[in-house]
């Protein structure tokens, strides 16, 4: 089962994907968001699911963001050695944190707005992981437990603005 959201920007409803059809669930009455996922909302759903017929949802309808706007957005920077290479950095140490605006958020066909006067916008496909509840100082071992799914996030930078603008 994926997480989906269908219908215009602003106005999306829930749903899921089982077996490469979609499904509404809005009718479960909750959107998913944090408070969905800490308190065992996948389990709820596949119980929902499971528990009613639902309305499929046709192919033509917009797909946006399948996950309401969280918290926070974390990324890890040069995470992977190529990318180092390719920019001309040297591989970190210690993992390069940075933050992203969860306004940037939007479905997966819909327009990106690149910056005004933009002359290096870049983009990178990535692995995201969703966070499924609170967590401090947990251990690699403990890890997982705190993962409720993943997500490709295209991350999309202005170079010039990153890099060559301000800061120095």
């Amino acid at each position: 089962m994926k997480l989906i959201k269908f219908g215009e920007p602003g106005k999306e409803k829930t749903g899921v994907i089982i077996d490469n059809k979609r499904y509404d669930t809005s009718a479960f009455g909750e959107d998913y968001g944090e408070q969905f996922f800490e308190t065992d909302g996948l389990a709820r759903l596949s119980r929902f699911v499971e528990d009613n017929m639902l309305a499929e949802i046709p192919d033509d309808v917009r797909l946006g963001s399948p996950l309401a706007r969280p918290s926070k957005i974390v990324c890890i920077g040069l995470n992977y050695v190529d990318h180092a290479k390719e920019t001309n950095a040297t591989p970190p140490t210690e993992p390069v944190i940075f933050m992203k605006a969860t306004t940037a958020i939007v479905g997966p066909n819909d327009n990106i707005i690149i910056p005004k006067n933009s002359t290096k916008t870049d983009w990178e496909v990535e692995l995201a992981i969703v966070i499924g509840k609170k967590a401090s100082y947990v251990s690699e071992a403990e890890a997982m437990d705190y993962v409720a799914g993943y997500v490709l996030h295209n991350d999309v930078s202005e170079r010039a603005f990153q890099l060559e603008m301000g800061g120095t």
